[in-house]
């Protein structure tokens, strides 16, 4: 079987403006990075006429299930079905791309290229991030050396540094040694775990993201009083690096048709969606938009619905779970080396875990639909089984094939999603704006994870009070917890029951506009495994890259 970057490496790209006029997107919009890769100019918001589509998925095992390559075959479907389509997604971050992942542009016959250029440097904008985000850090520490005239309280600094790459001895440092005159303990995030990654992917234009960097909390004074960003007068300059990366990047799928990738904040310890921006643009160019929430229903799908359409003011019109008989049968306890192995033991213990997550959906939108990303080992049984217990529920389940055929392998179920898309779709996110952070925290807890209860450590209550005094009412939460369970414990596979969940601190990201949870032992800056991805990589004398997967 041919890697994911021999298939493709043997595609014949399109001249990128060729893939933008499928939209109506005329070359003098496009600000070329190369043949294949262009930044949208911003337009003036228009109408967001679209159906939007949105894939989710079980927890997953360590390896992901394929909602990448569901939302391209789905794209690419609609397509086949004559259906001006945008499939919108995340940028790949390098941290899991050299660590777990390989790469995260699909898979097989469903992918978006370049591939390589994706899930490498790309157009820069995480680079552009990372820079703003260091640039902030950078003040903060030159305003303590230059005579703290603000009377920072330097205990109180709460705004990290940041680097696109899974580093666990950044996770807690010390900084200033020698003769900087101050030494204080520091610590570094994930890129995509950052406040500026949340900012980004939440402003509305740039003058809404030049507002937001302002308004990051950074530190408290020696009186405690907030001190912001803007503050330090840096907003500006931060603004300045990214004014080129906050246009949404246009590419293609294997079959050439477009597909935008934008923003790319992780979900479990982030909001896990593309940016705001080029979510609306999709919806004012396509007639069809389908986008994906990272891991599970509980983290990403929960977060896009709650957080995102609320204050994007977005509503779903299609929620599509993807799911694999390895996920269900790795949520059935079976070893990691027997994931491919047809199992009805370990498959009927699992299956709970997509019902969990059916039921969920269900709460928020009534056209719910299941996608089994079909692999070749997958047995006649395992699928049937699957299946009756889905349809039990009343929900649609359709297999897709869209890794070995492209969008022809998902034909059938884009058919059924275009029969939903034109029905009335209700939309009911699990908390309102104007309920309580405790509230909000309550109703995602029992709802979605359907934990029995809450467990505040001291330093968390402590850190609410502290958010409550000077938070906006209405602001959203979210929460950041293990992506492998239901639960805050990544060993509690399945359908775990009868357990609490552990809120171990709050976070205000008062730029952003929200607060983060962090239940459990949630790190935001991952490790590297012990056999990372990147062992397999290489480049040749010819420039061939292998080992991207």
């Amino acid at each position: 079987m041919k890697t994911d970057i021999e298939i493709a490496r043997e595609t014949e790209l399109l001249p990128i403006e060729k893939v933008a006029k499928k939209i109506g997107i005329k070359k003098e919009e496009l600000e070329m990075y190369g043949k294949y890769k262009a930044k949208i100019e911003m337009k003036k918001e228009q109408e967001q006429k679209a159906k939007l589509i949105l894939v989710t998925s079980t927890n997953p095992t360590p390896y992901g299930e394929g909602k990448t390559t569901m939302s391209i075959g789905i794209a690419d479907a609609l397509w086949k079905l004559k259906k001006k389509t945008l499939v919108t997604l995340r940028e790949p971050s390098l941290g899991p791309v050299f660590g777990m992942k390989g790469g995260a542009t699909g898979g097989g016959y469903a992918q978006v290229v370049p591939m390589e250029d994706i899930n490498l440097h790309f157009t820069g904008d995480l680079h552009a991030i990372t820079t703003c985000n260091n640039l902030l850090c950078a003040a903060i520490d030159n305003h303590l050396f230059q005579g703290n005239e603000l009377n920072i309280d330097e205990s109180t600094i709460c705004f990290p540094r940041a680097m696109d790459m899974n580093d666990r001895s950044l996770r807690s440092i010390t900084i200033g040694k020698g003769k900087t005159n101050f030494e204080r303990n520091d610590s570094f995030v994930i890129t995509v775990a950052s406040e500026i990654m949340a900012i980004f992917c939440l402003s509305k234009d740039l003058m809404d993201l030049k507002k937001r960097l302002g308004n990051i909390l950074v530190t408290f004074d020696k009186k405690g009083k907030p001190i912001y960003a803007k503050d330090l007068k840096v907003e500006g300059a931060m603004t300045l690096l990214l004014k080129d990366a906050i246009k949404p990047n246009l590419v293609q799928t294997l079959e050439g048709n477009p597909a935008i990738i934008h923003g790319g904040p992780f979900a479990n310890i982030a909001h896990g969606c593309n940016s705001l921006i080029a979510t609306k643009l999709s919806l004012s160019l396509a007639d069809y938009v389908v986008t994906e929430a990272g891991f599970g229903s509980d983290l990403g799908a929960e977060k896009f619905l709650d957080l995102k359409c609320q204050l994007g003011k977005l509503k779903p019109n299609v929620i599509v779970v993807n799911a694999t008989t390895r996920s269900i049968k790795y949520n059935g306890l079976c070893p990691k080396e027997d994931l491919n192995t047809p199992s009805a033991e370990y498959l009927e213990k699992g299956i709970e875990n997509l019902l969990v997550h059916i039921e969920n959906m269900k709460k928020i939108s009534n056209h719910v639909i299941v996608c089994l990303n079909h692999f070749y080992k997958d047995s006649e049984e395992e699928v049937n089984y699957i299946k009756t217990k889905v349809e039990e529920l009343g929900v649609p389940f359709y297999p897709s094939y869209a890794f070995e055929k492209g969008g022809a392998g998902a034909k059938d179920l884009a058919k059924k999603i275009v029969e939903l898309c034109d029905e009335p779709a209700t939309f009911k996110p699990i908390y309102k704006l104007a309920d309580s952070i405790q509230e909000k925290i309550k109703k995602v807890a029992t709802e979605i994870y359907r934990a029995s209860d809450i467990i505040y450590t001291e330093e968390a209550l402590k850190s609410l009070k502290r958010i409550e005094k000077i938070a906006d009412k209405n602001i959203p939460i979210c929460i950041a917890k293990t992506q492998y369970s239901l639960s805050d414990d990544p060993k509690k596979l399945g359908h775990p029951k009868d357990f609490a969940v552990t809120v171990r601190d709050l976070k205000l990201c008062s730029g952003a506009g929200f607060v983060v949870v962090y239940m459990g032992n949630i790190m935001t800056m991952p490790g590297l495994s012990k056999n990372p991805a990147y062992k397999l990589m290489d480049i040749d004398k010819n420039n061939i890259i292998t080992g991207l997967f």
